[in-house]
């Protein structure tokens, strides 16, 4: 039986150096610094994929309460906004909302091992953890897999874990362009072979980051299955021009590769943890990017499993309240996400909409109703429930009893 207690040495090993796996490092330290905890990530410092990541303010806010230094750090690092723009085919409407953050996810990284290597966390780059036979681990009280969602450490207790792996339809790329963008910013191209679409936002003074997305049909009508890289971003420069003022988009640099399209896979666990092995972040869940909480999701992980090894001294005890904690809370955001996705791929049904409709029920994409319901008659219903009583208390209501018969039949 493992133990944990304050003043016990205790040895932990965490195989990934992401968002989560560092943060992880940084709380469990703060806790008792005599812990023995190492960091392995197989790739190279200052390497990672990506551009940036975005977060809301509630997130800082739980980041100060673990530790104020990195989130001090992460907060001075980050870029703000509050509108939302959209360009619907050549016509701009603007949505004021919440305000949002950005940051580089190589920046937040290099802050975060910064600050576990200041408190005394030994963070190993380029240090493969190739299974969880790994001399590294061997005498490990705990074992952190923070390795991603193709977890080397995950897939070698398949049957204990249980995963399940469902792949969205659309095909996306993650690109950078040198064009800053002050409002979350969002573009929709109609072409011969269909909607082609750009979310962009900032996360620096010089770079933001830019995900375009496409149905199967489209990505193959523009050729995108077979054109280099190149070739890939001259075409998309040109299809969001007004978006990109004239500015590039940064992909590999491989000019001659394949560009790297991908489709989503939302993964799902039934259980985190085997004896003295956990799941962190991307390894035990992921939620599509459209809502923009993988970040937050990872690192609300950390801070669950942290206090969870605070309050239970017996390690069974505590991986299994933060396994069920962390599953509940999870519900409404895979929901969130589910329904998000799906919007985008049944994008045609609102784009008849005059753009101001389409940009509001882009809004409200997470909802369970929406699917049902015309689009334009939501609109409206959705306008007349901002001021009549009855009709928010009716969308309150059937909202749960749609999205729990809905996940019922998934």
């Amino acid at each position: 039986m493992h133990r944990f207690s304050v003043g016990a040495h205790v040895k932990l090993a965490i195989v990934g150096g992401g968002p989560a796996g560092l943060y992880l490092s940084i709380l469990l330290k703060r806790q008792d610094p005599s812990h023995d905890i190492a960091v392995y990530e197989r790739n190279p410092e200052g390497s990672t994929y990506g551009w940036g990541v975005t977060y809301w303010a509630g997130l800082l806010d739980k980041l100060r309460a673990g530790d104020p230094e990195s989130a001090d750090s992460v907060a001075e690092a980050s870029v703000t906004w509050t509108d939302g723009v959209a360009i619907v085919r050549d016509q701009r409407t603007v949505h004021r909302g919440d305000a949002g953050f950005g940051i580089g996810r190589r920046r937040m990284l290099g802050l975060l091992a910064d600050r576990a290597r200041e408190l005394g966390v030994r963070v190993e780059f380029e240090h493969d953890i190739t299974g969880p036979d790994a001399p590294e681990l061997a005498d490990a009280d705990l074992v952190v897999a923070a390795d991603g969602v193709n977890s080397v450490l995950r897939e070698a207790h398949a049957d204990r874990f249980g995963p399940t792996v469902a792949h969205g339809r659309n095909h996306y790329i993650w690109l950078g362009t040198t064009k800053v963008f002050d409002s979350f910013s969002f573009a929709f191209k109609e072409t011969e072979h269909g909607w082609i679409w750009c979310y962009a936002y900032g996360f620096s003074g010089e770079r933001s980051t830019c995900v375009v997305e496409c149905s199967p049909e489209t990505w193959t009508g523009l050729g995108l299955d077979t054109r280099g890289e190149a070739d890939s971003l001259n075409l998309l420069e040109k299809l969001f021009h007004d978006l990109l003022d004239g500015h590039e988009l940064i992909g590999r640099d491989r000019a001659d590769a394949a560009a790297q399209w991908l489709t989503f896979r939302t993964l799902t666990n039934r259980a985190w943890h085997h004896g003295n092995l956990v799941l962190l972040g991307d390894a035990a869940h992921t939620t599509h990017y459209s809502i923009g909480a993988g970040t937050t999701l990872a690192l609300e992980d950390a801070l669950a499993l942290a206090d969870a090894l605070r309050d239970h001294t017996d390690l069974d005890a505590a991986l299994t309240t933060y396994g069920k904690r962390r599953r509940a809370e999870l519900v409404s955001a895979q929901s969130a996400a589910r329904y998000s996705a799906q919007w985008y791929e049944n994008l045609p049904r609102y784009m008849n909409l005059p753009p101001a409709h389409m940009f509001a029920l882009l809004g409200q994409r997470h909802s369970p109703l929406l699917p049902h319901i015309p689009p334009q008659l939501y609109y409206r219903l959705d306008r007349a429930a901002d001021h009549l009583q009855p009709l928010r208390r009716l969308k309150r209501w059937l909202g749960p009893h749609l999205a729990r018969a809905t996940h019922s039949r998934h």
